[in-house]
């Protein structure tokens, strides 16, 4: 019998180990799904039948697609099937302009990176609207293959006139992308077949050189980080940004996205998903966090389950956002009256002062999850580094406690 999806039941859900996939269905409406694959991940599905034959088209990631979002875009599709059309065909043979333009090869490409569970996909929506659709909607509604790479140019030179200099480096790197995937979708199996339909053959993005980005290089002093330390309180943002620093200065986009069903308390282990870079699913990146960050953690988690929500961090109901703890570090970092500083530059101090701590650089990668893409980390270094990080946190709590009591040479 189908019953209602919850987020309780999509956690519990696995994969039996006879099977290579599993599935469990919505009683609304009626034909979405979720798939669970033998390896974990989790994916919101469509299946109806079409002409007698049952089709099944994929919605995209649990960990990217809410229920309701899902639900909305299973009836969407549904209403394709009662109107004979098969959600899955590409539509190459349209006449109508606007299903080749520029702004539906976007749109197509932001789809895409949402399917593949990148957190990336809501960002790159937000920037191609802003800086293409409403810049330049006459631009947008063409067709894609006919777009110059000087009209690529003035796009970029429009935010780079703004000030947005790496906004424009990302805009030109999204665009690149976009039609990359059109030209190679005919011949990768691995990309949707809605992209054939826009006929491009050549990429009007790579004539542009990339643009440089200024690197920042920003660190906070010891005498900067005990004021940081000293000034986070009790509040939830304040819980989420205190977190992130005494793990080592992970991701607060990452962080911010642990569930209940992350926190493992009798191991001490909180999960994150590390979804960049070109992987197909989010890596599995595991914290044994020392006693601070775990008595945090576990209060939140007990918070959590009280109140019935999934999420660790919540405010009035909802998520902490990305932009609400980086507003929070503002205030913070006003009040401390410093020169300013931002999320990335706290991970930035955290790992320089790791090295200094004798934390060699493999095992610094392993502990903030970077630079882990490559062939030996994905297919031969199965280790788990658990002993090792637990190691490391336990010193970086001590170092922390440390510097809040001002016990080092200023």
């Amino acid at each position: 019998m189908k019953r209602n999806l919850t987020l309780e039941r999509i956690r519990k859900a696995s994969c039996p180990p006879e099977k290579n996939q599993h599935f469990i269905w919505d009683r609304d409406p009626g034909c979405l799904g979720v798939r669970i694959t033998q390896g974990g991940a989790k994916s919101f599905i469509f299946e109806a039948k079409l002409n007698g034959k049952t089709i099944r088209t994929t919605i995209g990631s649990c960990q990217v697609w809410t229920i309701e979002d899902a639900r909305i875009e299973a009836r969407r599709i549904r209403r394709m099937i009662d109107r004979g059309i098969d959600p899955r065909t590409p539509k190459s043979e349209s006449k109508d302009p606007e299903k080749v333009s520029l702004q539906a090869l976007c749109e197509t490409y932001v789809t895409h990176l949402a399917r593949r569970g990148k957190v990336s996909a809501k960002s790159a929506g937000s920037l191609l609207k802003v800086h293409v659709f409403e810049a330049d909607p006459e631009l947008a509604d063409r067709p894609a293959r006919e777009i110059k790479p000087r009209e690529i140019a003035n796009l970029i030179r429009r935010v780079l006139d703004q000030g947005k200099n790496r906004a424009a480096g990302v805009l030109r790197s999204y665009l690149s992308a976009a039609y990359n995937c059109g030209i190679r979708a005919e011949l990768d199996a691995s990309l949707s077949r809605d992209f054939v339909r826009f006929g491009v053959e050549l990429n009007p993005a790579t004539s542009i050189p990339a643009l440089p980005v200024k690197t920042r290089n920003r660190t906070l002093s010891k005498e900067e980080l005990r004021k940081y330390v000293n000034s986070l309180g009790d509040g939830m943002t304040d819980k989420a940004l205190k977190v992130a620093l005494y793990s080592g200065g992970q991701r607060m986009s990452q962080l911010l996205r642990a569930t209940v069903q992350d926190w493992f308390p009798d191991e001490g282990i909180l999960r994150l998903y590390d979804g960049k870079g070109g992987r197909a699913e989010p890596r599995e990146h595991l914290l044994p966090l020392g006693p601070l960050a775990g008595g945090i953690v576990q209060a939140l988690a007990d918070e959590a389950k009280k109140a019935g929500r999934s999420s660790l961090f919540v405010v009035s109901g909802r998520k902490i956002t990305l932009k609400a703890a980086g507003n929070r570090l503002r205030q913070l970092r006003n009040a401390i009256d410093t020169e300013p500083f931002d999320l990335r530059d706290i991970r930035r101090t955290c790992e320089t002062l790791l090295a200094s701590l004798g934390v060699s650089q493999d095992l610094r990668a392993q502990l903030l999850s970077h630079g882990l893409s490559g062939v030996q980390n994905r297919h031969y270094d199965r280790h788990d580094y658990l002993s090792e990080k637990k190691a490391v946190l336990l010193k970086w709590e001590d170092f922390l406690d440390q510097i809040a009591r001002g016990e080092y040479n200023r």
